[in-house]
């Protein structure tokens, strides 16, 4: 199946409720893997959410199985980039995590609604989200940390806390919905088929105050978050990432996506069979990053 080429095939916009503006990534058969095309169609759709006087809340979730299995592998991520990131030694993190905290810097709030996978890039983009709301049995994770390198958006140590974060970085290994409302790195956890309606629930809940004021409450959490350290933070982690890659470790394994023409899915089970999980499992995505 090939991908959709326009931006509003590949994003569907709806308005479930009033004040409400939903957008789900609609690549299911790719696990809604993240393209520079669907990444620029993300962006595009908040930033004009953001200048709707009739939106004051919007939604972000996943067609299909998952919320997102990650960036997308199987792509040359390097030509086509929705935004220009300056050149050099760690050009790709520092460019997505460019992109994914605009939505700290937008006037109205971003909702996450995650069920199935949010793996990688995937996680990174729910992390920037305002609020996140998963289902029970979500799998929140970052599996590229086994062979590639640390996440290109180190947000882990300050959602999750350090030792929770040492333990996945060490392991690549997943939480569920349930560990992520407890642990921090969402607000809560509902059953999969309730999902759906309480986030919406929500939205219309935090949809009641005026976007005037809303935009500096939002703000008001970011700041104290930024006056402890973590733009900088995170921003300094994309250097780390990129060193990463240039480990013979990281750099065999991720040569041969191109050189020997072994399929995406095929890399990734090779990497995660030791440890049981993700693309070993019966139900394992396509295509995480």
């Amino acid at each position: 199946m090939t991908d959709a080429t326009r931006p509003d095939e590949i994003l569907l916009v709806d308005a479930p409720a009033p004040k409400v503006r939903r957008l789900t990534l609609n690549r299911p058969h790719k696990r809604n893997a993240l393209s520079n095309q669907l990444r620029a169609a993300i962006l595009e759709a908040l930033e004009a959410a953001d200048r709707d006087p009739d939106v004051h809340v919007v939604i972000l979730r996943g067609a299909g199985p998952c919320f997102s299995s990650g960036y997308d592998l199987s792509a040359e991520n390097a030509t086509g980039q929705p935004f220009h990131t300056a050149g050099g030694p760690g050009q790709w993190p520092r460019h997505v995590v460019e992109g994914w905290t605009r939505i700290w810097d937008l006037q109205k709030p971003v909702i996450a609604q995650v069920h199935g996978y949010c793996l990688a890039g995937g996680s990174e983009l729910a992390a920037c989200c305002d609020l996140v709301y998963v289902a029970d049995d979500a799998q929140i994770g970052y599996p590229p940390t086994r062979l590639m390198s640390p996440p290109d958006n180190q947000f882990h140590p300050w959602l999750v806390g350090m030792r929770r974060a040492m333990e996945m970085y060490l392991t690549g290994d997943s939480i569920s919905g349930v560990e992520a409302a407890r642990e921090g790195f969402a607000n809560r956890a509902w059953p999969a088929d309730e999902l759906d309606a309480r986030v919406l629930e929500m939205a219309q809940r935090v949809a009641l105050t005026p976007p005037e004021l809303q935009q500096i409450n939002k703000r008001a959490v970011h700041r104290a978050m930024e006056h402890m350290g973590l733009r900088a933070g995170i921003r300094a982690g994309t250097e780390l990432q990129a060193l990463a890659m240039t480990t013979e470790a990281s750099r065999a394994y991720f040569s041969r996506f191109r050189r020997d023409g072994s399929s995406v899915a095929q890399l990734l089970s090779e990497r995660d069979a030791a440890f049981g999980d993700y693309r070993t499992q019966a139900d394992g995505p396509d295509e995480p990053a």
